[in-house]
C-alpha cells in the first residue's frame, strides 16, 4: 500500500507534536507546520496526500490555506480543526473546499478514521474515473473468437493466468489482436474491477517517458502546473498494458526495470517512493530474443516481462477463425452504420479464406467495414471486397510457409469439387477419394460452408 503524506498545520505546539507523533505511529508520513505561511510553502514544494489544518493561525489563516490548497492540489482531501462551538465556521470552510471537520478537544481515533476514509474515497474516485472512460469507449471484452485450435489453446492459457498478477508477454504480428486478448485477460480475472491502462510505447517521446510512467510534481519542469499521477499509479491494483515494448530506448528500459523489481516509483521532481502493485502485460511484433542478442533490449527486463509468454499466430494460419470474426464485424458495423447486411455470398466468403491477410485481424475488420458501406443492405459480394481472389490472381504463394499453402490449396480444391458436384457431399467425397465423414471433418477444419443443396441432403 502507498504511504500517504499528511500536511499538518497548527500553531499549538503541544497539539501539533502529539498529532504528528500519533499519525506517524499509524503509518502516515507527516509534514508538521506551525503556521499558515509555513504550510503554504510546503504546499508549493512538497507532495502531499491530505491536509489537516487549524482555522485560526498567525499569518495566513486556515481558511486562506484551504483556498490555496484547492488551487495547487485540487484532489487533496482537507480536514479542518475548529474550536467547539464554531461549527458554522467549519461549515464555511467546507463550502470553500474542506471535506470534513473535527472539533477540539480532538479525538485522535476520529481524525485517523476520517483521514483513512477520505484517502480511500479519493483513490476510488480516481479508479472509477479511469473505468468510466474505458466503459465509454465501448470495448467488447466478452467474446474472443477461438474457433481454431491455436486460439483455443491461447484462451486456455489466459484462463489459467487470469487469476494471478504475474507479468505476461504477448508476441505476434501487428493486427493479430494482442491488446484485445490483454483486455480479455484483465476483465475476466481478479483485476476485472480495477483499471486497465494501455500505453503505446512507440508513441512516447524519450524525454517524457519517465514523467508519463511515474507522474510528476508541480514545478518539476516547464508546464508542470499541478501534481499528476503517471501510468503506474493509474493502474494501481490492475493492469498496465505496454504495447510495442521493443521501441523503448535502453535508458528507459533501465528505469522501467527498476520500477518493476522494486514495485515502487518516484514521481519526477519528488523524493518520496510510492508503492505500486500492478500486473504488466507487454506486447510487441519484434523478436525480443534477437534484440537481446544484438544488445538493443535488456536481457534482465526481458525475463521480468516474460513470466508467461503467449504467441499469437497470424490470421492466415488460423483459417477457422476468419468466418466467425467476419460475422462479428458484420454485426458490429451493422449497428454502427445502421446497415442491414445479412452476411457474405458464398463467393465472397471463399475469397475471405483465400486472402493472405498481411494485416491480420485489423485488416479483416477494415475490409468488412468497407464492404458494408458498398453493400448497402444486401449480402456482401465479391465486388465489394478490396482485393483480388485466387492463386491465379497473384496470392504470394512463393512467400507463404508450406503448411499455410497446403491448407489454402486444400480448401480451394474441396470448395471447387463441391461446386462441380452442386454441393452433393457424397459425390464430392467420392471424387476426392475420401469418406463422407472425412469430408465433413475437412470442411469443419477449413471453415467451408456445409449448407447442402436438396440433392446434397440426400447424399
Amino acid at each position: 500500500m502507498t504511504v500517504a503524506t499528511v500536511l499538518l498545520a497548527d500553531d499549538e505546539d503541544t497539539l501539533r507534536r502529539n498529532l504528528a507523533k500519533v499519525l506517524k505511529e499509524e503509518g502516515f508520513d507527516v509534514i508538521a507546520c506551525r503556521d499558515g505561511d509555513e504550510a503554504l510553502d510546503a504546499l508549493k514544494t512538497r507532495s502531499i496526500d491530505a491536509l489537516v489544518t487549524d482555522l485560526r493561525m498567525p499569518g495566513i489563516s486556515g481558511m486562506e490555506l484551504i483556498g490555496h490548497a484547492r488551487e495547487l492540489v485540487p484532489e487533496v482531501p482537507i480536514v479542518v480543526i475548529t474550536a467547539f462551538g464554531e461549527v458554522e465556521t467549519a461549515v464555511e470552510a467546507m463550502k470553500k473546499g474542506a471535506r470534513d471537520y473535527i472539533c477540539k478537544p480532538l479525538m485522535i481515533d476520529e481524525l485517523i478514521l476520517k483521514l483513512n476514509q477520505l484517502l480511500a474515497t479519493r483513490d476510488l474516485v480516481r479508479q472509477n474515473k479511469i473505468l468510466r472512460e474505458q466503459a465509454g469507449r465501448g470495448h467488447d471484452f466478452a467474446g474472443i473468437v477461438a474457433a481454431s485450435p491455436q486460439m483455443r489453446e491461447i484462451l486456455e492459457t489466459i484462463e489459467q493466468v487470469s487469476n494471478t498478477i504475474s507479468n505476461i508477454l504477448f508476441l505476434g504480428d501487428s493486427g493479430t489482436g494482442k491488446e484485445a486478448l490483454a483486455r480479455a485477460l484483465h476483465y475476466t480475472g481478479i483485476t476485472k474491477d480495477r483499471a486497465f491502462v494501455a500505453v503505446n510505447c512507440g508513441g512516447l517521446t524519450e524525454s517524457l517517458i519517465e514523467s508519463e510512467f511515474f507522474g510528476y510534481r508541480r514545478g518539476a519542469f516547464t508546464g508542470a502546473t499541478s501534481d499528476r499521477i503517471g501510468y503506474f499509479e493509474a493502474a494501481q491494483g490492475g493492469t498496465l498494458f505496454l504495447d510495442e515494448i521493443s521501441s523503448l530506448p535502453l535508458t528507459s528500459q533501465s528505469t522501467l526495470l527498476r520500477a518493476i523489481e522494486e514495485k515502487a516509483i518516484i514521481r519526477v521532481g519528488d523524493t518520496r517512493s510510492r508503492k505500486v502493485d500492478i500486473r504488466i502485460i507487454a506486447a510487441t511484433n519484434s523478436d525480443l530474443q534477437e534484440m537481446v542478442s544484438e544488445g538493443t533490449f535488456r536481457e534482465d527486463l526481458y525475463y521480468r516481462l516474460n513470466v508467461v509468454q503467449v504467441v499469437l499466430p497470424p490470421l492466415r494460419e488460423r483459417l477457422e477463425d476468419i468466418a466467425p470474426l467476419a460475422e462479428r464485424f458484420v454485426s458490429k458495423y451493422n449497428a454502427e452504420l445502421q446497415a442491414d447486411c445479412s452476411g457474405f455470398t458464398p463467393e465472397a466468403s471463399a475469397a475471405l479464406h483465400e486472402h493472405p491477410w498481411p494485416g491480420n485481424v485489423r485488416e479483416l475488420e477494415n475490409v468488412v467495414e468497407r464492404a458494408l458501406i458498398f453493400a448497402r443492405g444486401r449480402p456482401i459480394e465479391l465486388r465489394d471486397l478490396p482485393f483480388q481472389v485466387g492463386l491465379e490472381a497473384g496470392l504470394p504463394a512463393m512467400t507463404m510457409d508450406l503448411k499455410t499453402a497446403e491448407r489454402r490449396f486444400e480448401r480451394q480444391h474441396i470448395a471447387r469439387v463441391l461446386e462441380l458436384h452442386e454441393q452433393n457431399k457424397g459425390e464430392a467425397a467420392k471424387a476426392l477419394g475420401i469418406g463422407l465423414s472425412s469430408l465433413y471433418r475437412k470442411m469443419d477444419e477449413l471453415s467451408i460452408d456445409k449448407e447442402p443443396s436438396d440433392e446434397g441432403a440426400r447424399a
